[in-house]
């Protein structure tokens, strides 16, 4: 973008740089965004944002939420809020069941805690800050 500025011309290695360090829409994930003047345009769902709204959305992202959008954190209490089955046993987690000193962790089952003594990971969906 510095050669824009300074009115020189662009060469084939400069628009390379920048099509490569384009970052993904916010909103659908497309990767065919360009630059606007001061902004980044997606063409198949329109949304436009400044550079700097990429770093928040990534921070909003990272947040672990509950059922009721309270964010969660290491060591939290939360309680079940349905019944849930443990996959592979008969076992079943009852509604109102409390786990105490929760870790957050990266994937779909974003909860790693121990229930009874026994080791189980849950989705943040299914929980409510105690």
């Amino acid at each position: 973008m510095r050669q824009i500025d300074n009115n020189k011309p662009l060469t084939r290695n400069h628009l390379k740089e920048i099509i490569m360090n384009a970052p993904l829409c916010l909103q659908c994930g497309s990767e065919y965004v360009y630059h606007d003047g001061s902004q980044w345009v997606c063409p198949e769902c329109a949304h436009e944002w400044q550079d700097g709204e990429q770093a928040e959305a990534a921070e909003a992202e990272a947040a672990v939420c509950d059922a009721n959008g309270a964010v969660l954190q290491n060591g939290d209490t939360v309680v079940l809020i349905k019944d849930l089955k443990v996959k592979g046993s008969s076992l079943v987690i009852k509604q109102g069941t409390k786990v105490k000193n929760i870790r957050l962790q990266d994937g779909d089952h974003d909860i790693a805690c121990k229930i009874d003594g026994t080791p189980m990971n849950l989705k943040s969906e299914f929980v409510k800050k105690a």
